[in-house]
């Protein structure tokens, strides 16, 4: 990432040619829009919908799917249209500042000038983009999609070869995962498909009725994969009491012959008389079981009709009160926030994307390929990082990825889960689209996400048991300085990284910390075990634990 104080460098030639020319001639096709024609911009193609139902978490899948399809066999051209500049711009009520500023900043030979033009063009560019994303919930032109998708203000900001390879990007989410880009998310938050984001702020909303309804169809979900949970773990619990019921008639129904009379079979053993008493509470408990599985199928079929009843309701409000504006100015300003802890106080926080500042290789574009791609490398690796543990059940639950074209380095985890259904909800962890290291970003949010999800379970008691309370407990006996959830990260990614190709960078009590309570996979850990007498022994008291039932 660059540096702010490394940024004001000369202005780019070709660049300060186009724009140099807008305000002292009459637009041309390939310049800033002419304010006061009828350009009509809705001609371009409009984004479209996956078909997939975000709001809905399939508990069934067991992890990303394998990327066939990298990139498209055929570019679009959108980058070769001569109005893309003109489109992007059009109707909106901050461009035309948006423009001046440009021209100032890209033609200013001094360079505390040039960084001042530089800071007025970043919040005025916010503020036009804020106009933009309001119409995600509307057709819109290709240039805007791909202004919030990429941030590519013009296409002659980035070279020929930075061009031809965002236009080989997939455009739609074919793999229907949860991985967006922002004008796709701004659009399910608009639909209200996706609530917005939680913050510490108190939101004033337009319609309450309409909050009200997905709040109470978000509780309702849960409960209904609640009582799921609880019916497929009582079937399977009748099905073990039915085979072991089976045994036991089994057992007593062999007979040996009686002696001196080979042709009758001998009475009862005193093994098989103890059966007896075995087959009545087996019996008994085949009856407490099924009086559940009834009671819980009730609950399971009321759920399910209380979800469709809500979502019948929550359908009709949103055609009665149309797209919720509001929401998407409120989700906006959260994904601004989300922009600036993904870049850090000392990274570059200019929001165009340039040629003087865009340096990654393709395989660190945060496109959705490239993180369904990392994301299913960490989950080999780490097999438990998307699990959840709720009253007593493990499900994985991967997170919504918010894909945020910026120069970040670090993902963060905005929220574990949604504080009204924490049982079958997503997560949100926002990652940077123009990283030094995509990798590095995603074991980052990946890690957040950890931490808090450990951390939220642990409850009260979250600085004395678990993954969160032995962490916090060597940190402490270290006296270790600074935030305690930074040092957790950083030993993630090592461990990720280092610890699981076998060099051992980890101090002895995490590495220990973190083979129990975030475990390689078996293929890790079985390679490891030969690579050197450290995981040797950490592999021996996995095994140790497993035979005492303590695990």
């Amino acid at each position: 990432m660059v540096q702010d104080n490394n940024v004001q460098g000369e202005p780019d030639p070709e660049i300060t040619g186009l724009l140099g020319t807008a305000v002292s001639s009459p637009p041309s096709d390939t310049m800033v829009p002419d304010y006061g024609s009828s350009f009509d911009g809705s001609s371009d193609e409009d984004s479209q919908d996956n078909g997939s139902d975000e709001s809905t978490v399939d508990l069934q899948i067991t992890g990303f799917p394998e990327i066939i399809k990298q990139f498209e066999e055929q570019p679009h051209t959108v980058f070769d249209n001569p109005n893309y500049y003109k489109t992007a711009l059009y109707n909106e009520g901050n461009a035309q500042r948006v423009h001046t500023i440009l021209q100032k900043y890209i033609n200013s030979k001094d360079i505390k000038d040039r960084g001042v033009f530089r800071q007025q063009l970043t919040t005025a560019y916010w503020d036009f983009l804020a106009g933009v994303s309001r119409r995600t919930t509307e057709k819109i032109p290709d240039p805007k999609r791909y202004l919030l998708r990429f941030s590519i203000l013009h296409p002659t900001f980035i070279d020929a070869e930075t061009r031809a390879f965002f236009a080989k990007v997939i455009v739609e989410n074919e793999l229907a995962q949860p991985i967006y880009y922002l004008d796709e998310w701004f659009k399910l938050v608009g639909n209200g498909t996706i609530r917005i984001s939680t913050t510490d702020e108190v939101q004033v909303v337009r319609s309450n009725s309409q909050v009200q309804l997905q709040q109470l169809l978000d509780k309702a979900k849960g409960k209904l994969e609640g009582a799921r949970g609880l019916i497929k773990a009582k079937d399977v619990e009748r099905s073990n009491l039915e085979n072991a019921l089976t045994e036991r008639i089994h057992l007593i129904m062999e007979h040996f012959p009686l002696e001196g009379l080979p042709e009758i079979r001998a009475g009862y053993s005193d093994s098989q008389k103890r059966v007896f008493g075995e087959i009545q509470e087996l019996l008994k408990n085949m009856l407490k079981s099924d009086r559940d599985l009834n009671s819980f199928s009730k609950d399971f079929f009321q759920a399910e009709e209380d979800v469709h009843i809500l979502q019948e309701k929550l359908a009709e409000e949103r055609d009665r009160t149309g797209a919720d504006v509001q929401a998407v100015d409120t989700e906006f300003g959260t994904i601004r926030q989300m922009a600036k802890m993904t870049i850090g106080r000392q990274g570059n926080h200019f929001p165009i994307l340039t040629r003087e500042y865009f340096h990654c290789t393709p395989n660190d574009v945060g496109f959705r390929e490239n993180v369904i791609t990392q994301l299913t490398r960490i989950e080999s690796i780490d097999p438990e990082a998307f699990f959840r543990s709720y009253k007593n059940r493990v499900t994985r639950i991967a997170p919504f990825v918010i894909l945020i074209p910026c120069y970040g380095d670090t993902g963060i985890c905005w929220e574990p889960f949604d504080r009204f259904n924490r049982a079958t909800s997503r997560g949100r962890i926002a990652v940077p689209m123009y990283p030094k290291n995509l990798t590095t970003a995603l074991l980052s949010a990946v890690a957040d996400l950890r931490w808090q999800v450990a951390k939220e379970k642990a409850s009260y008691y979250w600085m004395e048991e678990g993954l969160t309370g032995n962490y916090y407990q060597w940190f402490s006996a270290r006296k270790l300085k600074g935030d305690l959830k930074d040092y957790f990260i950083e030993d993630y990614i090592t461990w990720m990284t280092k610890e699981s190709e076998g060099i051992q960078k980890l101090d002895k009590e995490v590495r220990g910390i973190f083979w129990r309570y975030m475990p390689f996979a078996q293929p890790v850990k079985e390679k490891l075990k030969n690579r050197s007498f450290v995981y040797q022994d950490l592999y021996q008291r996995d095994i140790n634990r497993a035979m005492s039932d303590g695990y």
